[in-house]
């Protein structure tokens, strides 16, 4: 026996049998060549046997096609599914109670990812976001990884998930061995997103309402406005929900800032803030927490604050209370048909008056995920009495 298996923990060495039996109902392993969203070639044999998930919040992509053996082979994982959304790590920690023991690394971006840790695991896959490959790159980690037989697999459901996102379903049902899956749920959100843009398609004489869509405000720092969304991610929402959003044009980028005299001159229809359960990492505790089982009255109260800040309460939308937040999360995983539903109903409620996303958001748990379904990930103002 190895020295690390001498000194691994009983939790640990259970964790370890538990990949080889889940290995051996999977089935045999196969030479491959795959194709990650940065461009990359990699040669891996898959399924996977050993994964690192360095984003855990990929766990919402990786559970709808695993189910209950989400993390039959998933060997360590970053800290950020813990303090960025530990309503979704308490659904999951409950279901799979296990995971509380496996590893957590830091963010490779940030320098505090420990490579030597990972090598310990001895996993074939590292899975890292597309925003981590420039400094995985400049910074010699890819190469280390390379050395070490780790193989990175970059994903990307945030800084162009119209390009990048059915790709990366892709790639985590190769890894985990789970294609016919990521299938089923690509066209299960297709259809869903097509239930709104079909209908919009069809309406005759359709009005845009103008949309601010704010990114996280009330974590850290000055709690000052306007950080938005440009032409992708959540803007890309708001326009396939049938809004106008006021950043188009202006933030060519995923994220950018409006000036307040911006947002006075275009006086939106609508106001809507992401906003997640960011009590590990927020200075203000000024967010707006919505998500799983989210206090939806506290969550009506901390929006009505973010309404004092300069310049909101000039604006159209906040003097008829035409003011929403959503679970920030949204911006990160492909479950985007929900506030795509969401926001039309906003946006044109008699249109969309049958339209039921909480139940569009059920159903999709029902079917895909091995985690049981709370309400929470939005909140509204009331209209026309603020």
């Amino acid at each position: 026996m190895s020295s690390l298996l001498k000194r691994a923990s009983a939790p640990l060495l259970a964790l370890m049998a538990a990949c080889v039996l889940a290995q051996a109902v999977a089935g045999p392993a196969f030479a491959a060549t795959i194709t990650d969203v940065a461009g990359r070639t990699i040669e891996l044999e898959l399924p996977a046997k050993r994964v690192i998930i360095g984003e855990a919040r990929q766990i919402h992509v990786i559970a709808a096609l695993k189910g209950a053996h989400a993390f039959d082979t998933v060997v360590g994982w970053r800290d950020d599914l813990i303090k960025k959304d530990p309503d979704s790590y308490a659904a999951y920690i409950e279901r799979f109670p296990d995971i509380a023991r496996l590893p957590r690394f830091g963010y490779v971006p940030q320098g505090d990812f420990s490579l030597e840790s990972a090598v310990a695991l001895a996993p074939d896959v590292l899975t890292l976001n597309l925003e981590a490959a420039k400094t995985a790159k400049e910074d010699g980690f890819e190469e280390k990884a390379a050395a070490a037989g780790i193989k990175i697999v970059y994903l990307d459901f945030r800084l162009d998930p119209d390009k990048n996102t059915e790709k990366s379903i892709d790639l985590l049902g190769q890894i985990f061995g789970a294609t016919e899956r990521a299938e089923a749920f690509k066209a299960y959100r297709r259809a869903e997103i097509a239930r709104v843009t079909d209908r919009l398609a069809a309406a005759k004489n359709l009005d845009r309402p103008k949309v601010f869509i704010e990114r996280a405000p009330g974590i850290t720092g000055d709690n000052h406005c306007c950080r938005t969304f440009g032409p992708v991610n959540f803007g890309k929402m708001v326009d396939l929900a049938g809004g106008q959003n006021i950043a188009d044009g202006i933030i060519k980028t995923t994220f950018g800032d409006l000036s307040a005299e911006q947002l006075i001159v275009s006086d939106p229809d609508h106001v809507i803030v992401t906003g997640s359960n960011w009590a590990a990492e927020s200075d203000l505790n000024q967010f707006v927490s919505v998500g799983r089982g989210a206090d939806l009255t506290l969550a009506k109260a901390k929006l009505v604050d973010l309404m004092k800040r300069t310049p909101f309460p000039e604006v159209k939308a906040v003097k008829t209370g035409a003011v929403h937040a959503v679970w920030h999360q949204f911006y990160g995983a492909p479950y985007e048909f929900v506030p795509i539903q969401q926001f039309a109903k906003w946006f044109h409620p008699d249109l969309f008056a049958d339209l039921d996303p909480e139940q569009t958001f059920r159903e999709f748990h029902e079917k895909f995920l091995p985690v049981s379904y709370k309400t929470g990930y939005f909140v509204s103002l009331d209209r026309g009495v603020n």
